[in-house]
């Protein structure tokens, strides 16, 4: 087994120790690239990245890191974030991992944004609300069950890049204003002139410029994720009118791929905005046309060896990997909670818009929440992809759900049932009925966890005040909140009466 590494020992209580190697590489990133600002970001319960910056002066210590930031951590008032702690309990610390620094790709000021770690200042353990703590204890409890030791994340991420939105809600007034040079909506606008082009609904896949006016946008953004770490291996227009757009990362391991996750969204939306546009991540922002997911690629290794794969399995899954779907269908409506967990994601999971509402797996079959991607049959991209998720989610929570899902599936031999390989959105009567479906809303979701979050429990990954936090905050800040409002369609329907 490999030496435990200084922020393996620190996961669950910090003792000050720290990686003097990845410090020096600090130092001479410091040095070298002239940066003046530290930025030090973390997590909110929900997936918002938070942040504070300082002068790169308060850093002088850094040869010396027993006394630096490194070892004491930065306080910081816990009861102004989202999820976090309540007022007379507010004092909280990060602690920055130096593994993470990059050169922060947006900023014009040199700068060096470092992602942090939660402890609380007194205890000097890890907060059990900070997603990236449960993400870390998530990969911990793979290598724990012994079924392997690390498992890998390739998500792929869909957003909108608009021209124009605006929105509001008020006691009198609720509307929102999205818009697109691209839409299809704006084919006969007086332009001056209105060069066409405007890609047809449900026709923005893959089309080359002009129809896809975001090219260079898209290589730009890619470009700067590279620079911040971030391997892309594709980017293109996706299938909606109006802008939506898709950028493939690499896979990695839990953690670092939701670290990327984070980068990535920050970079989308800063070069949008430097463009003078605007990027959402919101799973649903247009009716009529298809959503934005996130397909979630994941499977497990014992070291360098794929233990999805099997050569005489269907689609080449092993017993194991068929276990592990079996897992993540049986507790799909609980992990949506986490992985598609806001209200408009059930606007994008509906059918007849490629949405995966099928709690069913297939080879190749786009309409089944699990799909075994059959583009090689190389054993080492062997994988399964969770298709339900979407961007809304906080990727720390999420795969470490998925994970624990499919886990559970793997330890209790949880049988996934024979494949569908049909077209579920053709079956209909008696034998549709059949056929499980996802939930339709998040209050059934959030309905779901608590039922069944059980297996989010074992090895302490998810605690029971995270899933009770989560749960109230859903409930009371979302859920309650939306239905408490008039939605305009309603007027449209039931003025007149």
């Amino acid at each position: 087994m490999a030496e435990t590494t200084v922020a393996e020992k620190n996961a669950v209580r910090w003792n000050g120790e720290v990686d003097e190697s990845a410090i020096q590489k600090i130092a001479n990133m410091i040095r070298e690239n002239n940066i003046q600002i530290v930025d030090l970001k973390f997590n909110d319960l929900p997936g918002l990245w938070q942040h504070f910056s300082m002068p790169v002066s308060e850093l002088t210590e850094i040869d010396d890191p027993i006394k630096s930031i490194w070892a004491e951590g930065v306080g910081f008032d816990g009861s102004s974030i989202r999820g976090f702690q309540k007022i007379q309990e507010s004092d909280m610390i990060l602690v920055p991992d130096p593994t993470t620094a990059v050169i922060d790709p947006v900023c014009e000021v040199p700068t060096l944004s470092i992602i942090c770690d939660i402890y609380d200042p007194l205890t000097k353990e890890a907060y059990t609300r900070d997603p990236r703590f449960i993400a870390k204890k998530a990969a911990a409890f793979v290598r724990k069950t012994g079924i392997a030791t690390k498992s890998y994340w390739g998500p792929e991420l869909e957003f909108f890049i608009f021209n124009d939105v605006r929105f509001d809600q008020t006691e009198n007034e609720c509307y929102y204003y999205v818009d697109s040079d691209e839409g299809e909506w704006n084919s006969g606008r007086a332009e001056n002139p209105n060069l066409g082009y405007k890609p047809r609904y449900k026709e923005g896949y893959f089309p080359v410029p002009p129809h896809d006016s975001l090219q260079d946008l898209r290589s730009k953004i890619i470009l700067t994720m590279i620079k911040a770490g971030i391997p892309v291996e594709v980017h293109h227009h996706e299938v909606a009118t109006a802008g939506q757009c898709e950028i493939d990362m690499k896979f990695d391991t839990l953690v670092k791929v939701a670290d990327k996750c984070m980068m990535y969204k920050y970079i989308v939306k800063n070069i949008a905005r430097k463009h003078n546009m605007v990027a959402t991540f919101m799973p649903k922002p247009l009716f009529g046309d298809n959503g934005s997911g996130m397909h979630v690629h994941q499977s497990l290794w014992k070291d360098d060896t794929n233990i999805f794969y099997d050569k005489n399995g269907y689609a080449l899954l092993s017993e194991t990997a068929k276990y592990y779907i079996g897992g993540l269908l049986k507790h799909a409506p609980a992990i949506l909670a986490f992985a598609a967990p806001t209200t408009n994601s059930y606007k994008r999971l509906v059918p007849g818009y490629e949405a995966p509402v099928n709690l069913v797996y297939s080879a190749r079959n786009r309409s089944a929440a699990v799909r075994i991607p059959v583009y090689t049959d190389n054993p080492k991209s062997k994988r399964i992809e969770f298709r339900p998720p979407d961007c809304s989610c906080n990727p720390y929570l999420a795969f470490a759900a998925m994970l624990m899902a499919g886990l559970d599936g793997v330890r209790n031999k949880i049988d996934p049932g024979d494949p569908t390989d049909r077209n579920i959105y053709e079956i209909t009567g008696r034998e549709a009925k059949k056929i499980p479906n996802v939930p339709g809303s998040l209050a059934e979701s959030i309905k779901a966890l608590q039922k069944d979050h059980a297996f989010l429990l074992e090895g302490d990954v998810f605690t029971k005040d995270v899933i009770e936090t989560w749960i109230e905050y859903k409930t009371e800040k979302e859920i309650d909140a939306l239905r408490l409002r008039p939605h305009p369609y309603e007027f449209h329907l039931y003025f007149d009466i």
